[in-house]
């Protein structure tokens, strides 16, 4: 649209949005603009600092299903009851098998390994003479170094 000023205005005429009258697809009418609803309150204390399974550490206080713990003064611990297992595929003994019949470089394929981890890792605080544990699951060997990171910065901010 040309307003005559050698200015282009884009969006309906008028400047307003479209929403009077019931819209095509919209129960109740065309949505409306501008910013949603805020139905859920903010979370008491700010913005999650950090996260570990179902413990949460928000500004002051730790976050639990149980209820809040204190954050000043937390002791934090992680146990690796995971396990990475080694194993030759079974498409790398066929494949180590049928060029064997044609080549002893068949048994190269033998060298192929498949690393699999699982189990889990268990993330315990105490604080304020409470308790809470979670369970973390270990999907790749990386996990338990990743997850010692996050208690290692829990514990710095303890302090």
């Amino acid at each position: 649209m040309h307003n005559g000023n050698g200015d282009h205005q884009w969006g309906p005429q008028g400047g307003q949005p479209p929403n009077s009258g019931p819209g095509y697809g919209y129960p109740g009418g065309a949505p409306q603009w501008g910013p949603p609803p805020q139905h859920l309150p903010a979370a008491p204390g700010g913005a999650p600092v950090l996260s570990l399974g179902d413990i949460t550490v928000v500004n002051g206080s730790i976050m639990t299903p149980a209820g809040p713990l204190p954050l000043k003064g937390a002791v934090w611990n992680a146990t690796d009851m995971s396990r990475t297992e080694e194993k030759i595929p079974t498409h790398a003994i066929v494949l180590a098998i049928v060029f064997f019949i044609f080549c002893l470089l068949g048994l190269l394929f033998l060298l192929m390994k498949e690393k699999t981890t699982t189990g889990f890792i268990q993330v315990t605080v105490t604080s304020g003479g409470r308790h809470h544990s979670t369970m973390i699951p270990a999907n790749d060997a990386g996990t338990f170094p990743w997850v010692m990171g996050q208690v290692n910065y829990a514990r710095s901010l303890s302090m």
